[in-house]
C-alpha cells in the first residue's frame, strides 16, 4: 500500500493531541488532505503551524486541566490517537514540574479514560532521550540510563504504556523518536540554522565535530505513526520501537553535505556553541525491531531531505516571522506577572476582562496567572470564574465566604500569587486591562512600583470633584505623600508585594501602604472608563467612609487639631475670664447682663468637646478593630482545573508550590 492508502484505512475519527507541535503539525496537515475526521489540539489558536487548516479541525484546549480531557475525548470520540505533546526536549526547556506535569501525568491521566474506551490505537511520541547515556544503537530492550529531567518523564511514559499494554490490553505503542528535522521545524534547532546560513554561504555555530545524531526525516515519522496504528498486532500492545535513519552522521558530515549543498568554500568552527549537558559522542539508531514488527523503514536519505527542506524554507513568505518564531523566543518567565481581580457583582465583564488580559499577556508574550478573587458576589460569579478556569490552568478563582471589600481581596489574591509581579484590577473594567503594557515596560526599565494615573473619569462632577479633592486634603494631612488620582491599579513587583503583605493592620488601605513602603514608583496617565455593566456599587456615603480611612490611617493631623484647639480655646477662655473680673471692678455699668452669652459659651465649648471626643473615638475604633487581630478575610473556596475546592487544602497546595518555585 502507498501512503494515501494506508491514511484511508485508518480507523476514525483520529485525534492528533499537540497537533501545533513540529510533529504533530505535519502528521495533522499529512491526514487533513486525505480525511476530514481528523482533529487536532492546541493551546491557542491560531498557531502559525496551522495557518490555512479550518477551525472545525483545530480544537483549543489545554490538556493540563483534567475535566478538558474528558471533554475532548466525548467530542471526537477516537477510533485512532497520536500524542504528539512533549515538553523538555529544547535546552531552555528547564521547567522540571512542567516537565513530568506535561509528559507523563498528562498522560497517564489520558491512558486511564481510554481504558475504558474501544480504541484503534494510541501511539505515543517518545524520544531516544529515554536512552540517556545508552545512546550508541541500542535495542529497545536496553536498560536505559537517564541523563536529564525530560529522559526520565519519557522512560516514566514508556513503562506506564507497556504495563497498559501488556496487563489491560490498551493497543498502544511507544515510538522513540530520533532527531526528526524537515518543514515546520522549530527555527532554533540544528537543521533549520543550517539552511538559513547555508544559503548564505556560511555555517552555523557547531558543536564537537564527533557529536553524531540519527536525523530521520519528518515524513518518515509520519508514516510511522500510521504504520503503527496499522500494522501492531496484540502481542506487540506496550512495546517500544526505535524511529530513525539507523545511520550515525556526525557533526563534520552534517558540514560536509552543507559544503556541497550550499556551496560554502569556507571552513567549519567547531566548538563555537556550547554541548548540552545531554550530548553524547554516539546518538544513533537501531531501527530493526520497527522494521519486522511494524512494517516500517525510513525512505528519504539525509540529502534528500535536507533538500525538500530547503525548498520548504525557500518559499516562506515570511522568513524573519518564522525565525521569531522558535520556542528559545517563548514567554519571559522573568518579567511574570499575576493579574489580581477584585470582583463584585461582575459576572458579565469577567468573561471580557479575562478575554483583554490574555490577549494583552500574549502580546507582551510573558509568563502569567490571572486570580479572580470573588468577594462572596450575590451573582453567579464563582460559575463564571469555574467556567473559565476549566479551558485555561492559568486562571485560579477565590470565593470569600462574606463580604471583606476590595482591600481584602486583592491582599487575599496577593497571598497565593506565584509570578513575579502583581497587577491589582477592579472587575468592572473601569481599570484596563490594555494599559498592563506600559507597566510591564516601566518595570522592565527598573521601577518596582507602576501605578495607573486617572487624569480624568467618566464620572459625575460633583464625584470627579470630590474625588480630586480628597486626594490634596489626604496630601495635606497625611505624613505620607501618595501620588494625586492614583487608585489600587498598578504593578507591583514580587519584593514590594512581600513587603505589603508583612502589614499586620486590619484596617486596609493598599494605595497608602503602597506608598509607604517606598521603592522605586511612577505613574502612567489614563482616562477611567465607566463601569461597562451594571451601577457602581459605591456611594457618597461609602467614599465618605473610604475618605475618613485613608486619612486615620495616615495622619495624626486630627488628634493635633484637636490639641491645639483645646490649648487656644483653654488661653481665650483665661484671657475672656480676666476681662470680665476687669470689667466688673473698673466698669460695673458695661459689664454683660442676661443668660445669651453664658449659653453661647456653653454650647460652644459643648460642641468641641463632642467634636473631639468623636474624633478620638475614630481612632480607638481603629485601635480597637487592630488588636482583635481578626483575619483580614476568610476563603470559602479556591476555583482551580473547572474544579471548586476547598479553600484550606487547596491553599497549602498553592503555597508549597509558590515556595518551591521561589525560596
Amino acid at each position: 500500500m502507498d501512503l494515501d492508502q494506508k491514511i484511508r484505512r485508518l480507523q476514525g475519527p483520529i485525534l492528533v493531541l499537540g497537533g501545533s507541535g513540529f510533529i504533530g503539525a505535519n502528521l495533522l496537515r499529512q491526514l487533513l488532505k486525505l480525511r476530514e475526521d481528523v482533529f487536532g489540539t492546541t493551546s491557542r489558536f491560531p498557531a502559525w503551524r496551522l495557518e490555512g487548516l479550518s477551525e472545525k479541525n483545530v480544537i483549543v484546549v489545554d490538556l493540563l486541566v483534567d475535566s478538558n480531557l474528558d471533554f475532548l475525548i466525548d467530542k471526537t470520540k477516537p477510533g485512532t490517537i497520536f500524542n504528539c505533546v512533549a515538553f523538555g526536549a529544547y535546552s531552555f526547556e528547564k521547567d522540571s514540574q512542567l516537565i513530568y506535569q506535561t509528559n507523563f501525568n498528562l498522560t497517564a491521566k489520558l491512558l486511564e479514560r481510554l481504558a475504558s474506551r474501544q480504541i484503534s490505537c494510541y501511539v505515543h511520541a517518545g524520544s531516544s532521550s529515554e536512552y540517556g547515556d545508552k545512546s550508541a544503537a541500542p535495542s529497545e530492550t536496553e536498560l536505559p540510563a537517564p541523563n536529564s529531567d525530560y529522559a526520565v518523564s519519557k522512560i516514566a511514559c514508556a513503562n506506564l504504556l507497556y504495563f497498559y499494554g501488556k496487563k489491560k490490553q490498551l493497543p498502544c505503542a511507544n515510538l522513540r523518536l530520533y532527531s526528526v528535522y524537515g518543514p515546520l521545524e522549530d527555527s532554533s534547532r540544528l537543521i533549520p540554522n543550517l539552511i538559513r546560513c547555508g544559503l548564505e554561504s556560511k555555517y552555523p555555530n557547531f558543536v564537537s565535530p564527533d557529536i553524531s545524531r540519527d536525523f530521520v526525516y519528518i515524513e518518515d515519522v509520519c508514516e510511522a505513526f500510521i504504520d503503527t496504528a496499522l500494522n501492531l498486532k496484540k502481542e506487540d500492545y506496550g512495546e517500544s520501537f526505535n524511529i530513525g535513519s539507523g545511520q550515525k552522521m556526525t557533526i563534520s558530515d552534517v558540514a560536509i553535505f552543507a559544503s556541497k549543498i550550499f556551496n560554502i568554500s569556507k571552513e567549519p568552527t567547531y566548538n563555537s556553541m556550547t554541548n548540552r549537558h545531554w550530548d553524547v559522542i554516539d546518538w544513533y539508531a537501531d531501527v530493526t525491531k520497527a522494521q519486522e514488527l511494524l512494517v516500517w523503514k525510513p525512505q528519504t536519505s539525509f540529502k534528500d531531505g535536507l533538500l525538500k527542506t530547503t525548498e520548504w524554507y525557500k518559499g516562506l513568505e515570511d522568513k524573519e516571522r518564522y525565525h521569531q518564531s522558535s520556542k528559545k523566543f517563548g514567554l519571559d518567565i522573568i518579567y511574570s506577572v499575576t493579574a489580581i481581580i477584585a470582583c463584585y457583582k461582575d459576572n458579565k465583564a469577567i468573561p471580557i476582562m479575562y478575554e483583554r488580559l490574555k490577549k494583552t499577556f500574549i502580546k507582551l508574550n510573558i509568563d502569567y496567572e490571572i486570580i479572580f478573587v470573588n468577594d462572596c458576589s450575590p451573582d453567579n460569579t464563582e460559575e463564571v470564574v469555574q467556567k473559565i478556569s476549566r479551558i485555561d490552568k492559568r486562571v485560579i478563582g477565590i470565593s470569600h465566604s462574606r463580604n471583606f471589600g476590595s482591600q481584602a481581596a486583592f491582599k487575599s489574591g496577593m497571598e497565593i500569587a506565584t509570578k513575579n509581579a502583581c497587577v491589582l484590577l477592579d472587575g468592572d473594567l473601569q481599570d484596563l486591562p490594555e494599559l498592563i503594557e506600559q507597566f510591564v515596560e516601566k518595570w522592565r526599565e527598573g521601577y518596582d512600583v507602576v501605578y495607573g494615573n486617572r487624569t480624568k473619569r467618566k464620572a459625575p462632577l460633583f464625584m470627579q470633584l470630590a474625588y480630586k479633592a480628597f486626594y490634596r486634603i489626604f496630601d495635606y494631612f497625611s505624613y505620607l505623600s501618595i501620588p494625586y488620582d492614583a487608585g489600587d491599579f498598578s504593578l507591583m513587583d514580587k519584593k514590594v508585594v512581600q513587603a505589603i503583605l508583612q502589614f499586620p493592620e486590619r484596617d486596609l488601605f493598599l494605595r497608602g501602604i503602597r506608598a509607604f513602603v517606598g521603592f522605586k514608583q511612577i505613574g502612567i496617565d489614563y482616562v477611567r472608563p465607566e463601569r461597562m455593566f451594571g451601577v457602581t456599587t459605591n456611594n457618597l456615603a461609602k467614599n465618605i467612609a473610604w475618605a475618613k480611612k485613608g486619612i486615620l490611617s495616615f495622619s495624626y493631623t486630627p488628634l493635633t487639631i484637636l490639641s491645639f484647639l483645646g490649648t487656644t480655646l483653654l488661653l481665650v477662655t483665661l484671657l475672656l475670664a480676666i476681662m470680665q473680673i476687669l470689667s466688673r471692678i473698673l466698669f460695673p455699668g458695661l459689664a454683660p447682663k442676661g443668660i445669651t452669652t453664658v449659653l453661647l459659651t456653653i454650647l460652644f465649648f459643648g460642641s468641641v468637646n463632642l467634636f473631639g471626643l468623636g474624633i478620638v473615638a475614630e481612632y480607638i475604633a481603629k485601635i480597637f478593630e487592630e488588636v482583635k487581630q481578626r483575619p483580614h478575610f476568610i476563603r470559602h473556596t479556591i476555583i482551580k482545573d473547572g474544579e471548586v475546592r476547598s479553600a484550606y487544602n487547596s491553599v497549602k497546595k498553592l503555597n508549597k508550590y509558590k515556595g518551591e518555585k521561589y525560596d
